[in-house]
């Protein structure tokens, strides 16, 4: 199965000009039946929203052996109508989430789960 890619929005690194817009980012529906990925560098956040105004819906994450042969999937995390989700602490570490293709494999239980993937500028604190 081939997922469908997600576009991976960088944030401005500090100190960037600011102009009107340039501070927006998007979310995009997520593909029930193929699932989503995104190219990992070990910057990324992703951020996940339940658009619907009345159900729960979930999302997974799908994880990798890392070097010590752990793995840990993000198993049908459920966010209320209208929740939040932000995930970037084991994504900000490749090691456990970056398949062999550098992909991160994401899934959820309804179009209503939206994506929205940010990228750290290189060299910023931490990356």
């Amino acid at each position: 199965m081939t997922q469908t890619a997600l576009t991976v929005q960088d944030i401005d690194a500090p100190f960037a000009a600011v102009s009107a817009n340039s501070l927006d980012f998007t979310f995009a529906a997520g593909d029930v039946a193929n699932g989503n990925s995104f190219q990992c560098t070990g910057r990324e956040v992703l951020l996940v929203l339940n658009s619907d105004g009345a159900n729960p819906y979930t999302f997974s994450v799908t994880s990798v052996d890392d070097e010590k042969g752990r793995s840990e999937d993000i198993t049908t995390y459920s966010l209320a109508a209208g929740e939040y989700a932000a995930v970037g602490i084991g994504l900000t570490n490749a090691k456990g989430w970056k398949q062999t293709s550098g992909l991160v494999y994401l899934a959820c239980s309804n179009a209503a789960i939206k994506f929205a993937v940010l990228r750290l500028p290189a060299g910023y604190p931490g990356s």
